[in-house]
């Protein structure tokens, strides 16, 4: 850095300039005063002594303003800041001046006799603007203040040694073409680390150094526009612009700095869609499938993105029935896709008008014309050797069931659709897996059987017959053919025997016991109604008789009613079926009947045996091995019953244990059913009571009590009771309790005595049924059989006696007779 000569006089003009300022600051009270003289002005202040007390207040002797240095000094010497000097200061070196605070003794030193202040390192601005420091004036001879210790500041003035800086870049940014001049672009913004406040040091000023005439900037702003119209992005899409940033205003000398801003321009829809050429031309076999593309034209954009998005669309309405066109997204190319079959021998040409269109318009650019174009598509269809082709897309045949081998099913037709029209031939196709029933004649195309067809195994079968060309046999079609297998009555209908049918035992004569049904293989229309009868020829059934309900179905009635399962358990019913359809099918089937006891109140006839096995849900496997588990365990138990009476334990407790002789014994009472521990007999005789009164061992003292005449003790005789056995058990049991109050023979603890004295003569009378005997009633007990389980087994009592009654009677009355 070369330094101006003429900045060595800038501290002599800086110091004289001070010292102006601070003369006229003085006059006019606006410095700061650091030194004071020892004049003062008196204050006399009263005292409580009524003297005078006098007050001295210094004179101001030295004063300055703020000190400034300059920043980035160069120099050899140390920097002159400035001077320190006091009036109390004689010139004699008496006074010592000292610096303290920031930078005191690093940066700034001070001669300590004449006050000289210097700065002794080159300073920053940036980093740091002004030091803060204390001045002081000692007396060299006392060592003391000759003023207060006072503050002062040092500025660190500014000078243009920073250049203009952006703090990011490089910038890169778009704007849209065609845009119009003065377009805002982008802005950008230098900063300058000089003090704004002093000079022009950090006045920036912007400009253009690359990229004119293209683009322009604000010297003051720094916002890009666009200095030039309509600019096209096909021409050129990406521009590089160089930003230059120059403080003092722009002056000579200033400093500069500068950044690249990289601007494209983006895509508007300024193109409409073109095709390269006019006319164009595809060929395409009349073999083409329906839905498959035939062909492609495309249409260029020179626009991008979805500016260049294009519709294509067939104008002529006789192209638009046989093609259609749709756009690949990709490629943005028109596909050509086939809409319904050629024929070479109807149509050899065909022309399409196609147009290409933008999807999305700015209406900004209208006025450039129609974003539109069109183009002639030709197609011409070749000619193909194609497969022969069927009369019909699938044929339905039909044919009855056992019908002769050879029958005709019925025929398919197929012919050559190309100009020489070859022959054609029939085969059906084979698979291993099924069997062959029908057979075609290569020439004719007539389908024949080849064997004996059942409806009820196979209503219907499918075939494929294929048609190929005499002379081109690898030129092959296909066609399905459907055959139904109609239906004749060669099947007779059956009853299902296999469910069981149940007979109660309390069925009673005319009773249904079972609707039965018949199902036959036959199609409806050959069996559409069943009849049933008994076979012919065979002596009336006793037990049963059958009724047909003509409806297909038929019940079983009983002619007679219970039926005993000891007696029979199984019937056996053969009954005759027979269809109306032609010629008319019958077949005989013999039915089961099992005789069980059924359970009563459920609609469902179900045996009481079979019922809890069903409701339980276990076969016999199961009920066995529970049977035996539990079999198992009672042998477990009687084992350790067995085992426990066995094992004696000792009367005496073992000799050790001398706290208590305790015998213990292992026997239980028999409790009140237990007539041999006692005499029962004194309990239910009173009369008998009254020897067992008194204990034995014990010779009690006489009492008479007040209420008797003999004392209570000593032996009587039964007779000297005097109770009547017709007496009320109430008064006998008053006189056993005060009896048993008023004995002492009796041990000194509760006893409970037990009478079980019934009594005579009861006016109720016996509601015991064993020794009743009673006429036979007249009613009718066969209502008790529709009472439920809980009446069943009375029912049978009471109907077994009736009819052994009504035997008896009738047994009577035939002897009467005779």
């Amino acid at each position: 850095m070369k330094v101006n000569p003429s900045f060595c006089l800038c501290p002599v003009l800086l110091c004289l300039c001070f010292l102006e300022r601070g003369y006229e600051a003085s006059h006019h009270g606006q410095v700061k005063i650091i030194s004071r003289s020892h004049n003062a002005t008196r204050n006399n202040n009263q005292t409580k002594d009524g003297e005078t007390e006098v007050h001295h207040r210094p004179k101001r002797g030295w004063i300055w303003n703020q000190f400034f240095v300059l920043e980035e000094h160069i120099g050899p010497d140390a920097q002159y800041v400035g001077k320190l000097h006091s009036n109390s200061d004689k010139g004699d070196g008496s006074v010592r001046y000292i610096l303290s605070g920031e930078g005191a003794g690093s940066i700034f030193i001070i001669n300590e006799v004449t006050g000289d202040i210097h700065a002794t390192k080159s300073l920053d601005r940036e980093k740091k603007s002004h030091y803060v420091l204390h001045a002081q004036a000692i007396d060299l001879n006392t060592n003391k203040p000759l003023e207060p210790e006072s503050e002062f500041i040092i500025k660190v003035q500014d000078i243009n040694d920073n250049a203009p800086k952006f703090l990011d870049g490089p910038f890169v940014t778009s704007v849209p073409e065609m845009s119009e001049v003065g377009t805002s672009v982008f802005q950008v913004t230098a900063t300058d680390a000089d003090d704004p406040t002093y000079g022009n040091s950090a006045r920036v000023v912007y400009s253009v150094l690359h990229g004119q005439p293209y683009f322009s900037v604000d010297p003051k702003s720094g916002i890009i526009r666009t200095a030039l119209a309509d600019m096209d992005r096909e021409a050129r899409e990406h521009y590089s612009v160089v930003i230059q940033a120059k403080d003092m205003a722009g002056q000579v000398g200033g400093l500069s700095g500068s950044t690249t801003v990289n601007i494209t321009l983006t895509d508007v829809n300024d193109n409409p869609p073109k095709f390269p050429q006019k006319n164009y031309q595809v060929f395409v076999p009349e073999s083409a499938q329906v839905g498959k593309p035939v062909g492609k034209i495309k249409a260029n954009d020179e626009d991008i993105g979805i500016n260049a998005d294009i519709k294509y669309s067939i104008l002529n309405p006789e192209g638009a029935g046989m093609f259609s066109i749709s756009t690949d997204k990709d490629t943005r190319e028109g596909v050509i896709t086939l809409r319904k079959p050629l024929n070479y021998e109807k149509k050899k040409h065909y022309s399409l008008h196609i147009a290409a269109e933008n999807t999305h318009l700015d209406p900004h650019f209208s006025y450039l014309g129609s974003f539109k174009d069109d183009a002639t598509l030709k197609i011409t269809v070749g000619d193909v050797d194609e497969p022969p082709v069927f009369s019909m897309d699938y044929y339905i045949m039909e044919v009855y069931e056992n019908a002769k081998v050879g029958t005709e099913v019925g025929a398919v037709t197929a012919r050559d659709p190309d100009s020489k029209n070859s022959p054609v031939r029939y085969f059906i196709e084979q698979t291993e897996d099924k069997e062959v029933y029908f057979d075609i004649e290569s020439i004719s195309g007539v389908i024949r059987t080849t064997q004996l067809l059942d409806r009820e195994d196979t209503p219907w079968h499918n075939i494929t017959v294929m048609a190929t060309e005499e002379d081109n046999p690898s030129l092959q079609s296909h066609v399905p053919v459907t055959v139904q297998v109609l239906d004749v009555n060669d099947n007779p209908p059956m009853i299902n025997t296999e469910d069981k049918i149940i007979i109660c035992e309390s069925t009673r004569a005319g009773q249904v016991i079972q609707t039965i049904t018949a199902v036959d293989k036959d199609d409806f229309a050959n069996g559409k109604g069943f009849s049933f009868s008994f076979p012919g020829g065979l002596p009336a059934n006793p037990n049963f008789t059958i009724k047909d309900n003509e409806d297909s179905t038929a019940s079983i009635i009983a002619r007679r009613r219970r039926f005993h399962r000891l007696t029979q358990e199984l019937y056996e019913l053969a009954v005759v079926v027979w269809d109306d359809g032609e010629p008319v099918l019958s077949s005989t089937s013999t039915l089961a009947l099992r005789v069980c006891s059924c359970q009563r109140g459920t609609r469902l006839k179900i045996c009481q045996g079979e019922a809890f096995l069903s409701s339980a849900g276990l076969s016999t496997g199961a009920l066995i091995a529970i049977l035996l588990c539990v079999l198992i365990l009672l042998a477990i138990v009687i084992l350790f019953i067995t085992l426990r009476r066995s094992k004696k334990e000792p009367l005496i407790i073992s000799e050790e244990d001398i706290r208590e002789n305790v015998v213990t014994y292992d026997d239980e009472g028999g409790g009140e059913e237990d007539t041999e521990a006692f005499d029962i007999i004194a309990l239910r005789n009173p009369a008998a009571a009254e020897e067992l009164k008194f204990r034995r061992d014990v010779r009690p003292e006489c009492i008479r009590p007040r209420s008797s005449r003999r004392p209570a003790c000593g032996h009587h005789t039964p007779s000297s009771l005097d109770i009547d056995e017709e007496m009320d058990i109430g008064e006998f049991i008053k006189q056993r309790v005060a009896e048993a109050d008023q004995d002492t023979s009796v041990p000194p603890y509760d006893s409970l005595q037990t009478y079980a004295y019934e009594g005579q003569g009861s006016p109720a009378g016996s509601i015991s049924s064993l020794g009743s005997a009673g006429a036979h009633s007249e009613l009718d007990y066969n209502s008790l059989d529709d009472w439920g389980p809980k009446f069943e087994k009375m029912a049978e009592l009471y109907g077994e006696e009736v009819e052994m009654t009504s035997k008896s009677t009738e047994k009577a009355e035939s002897e009467k007779q005779t």
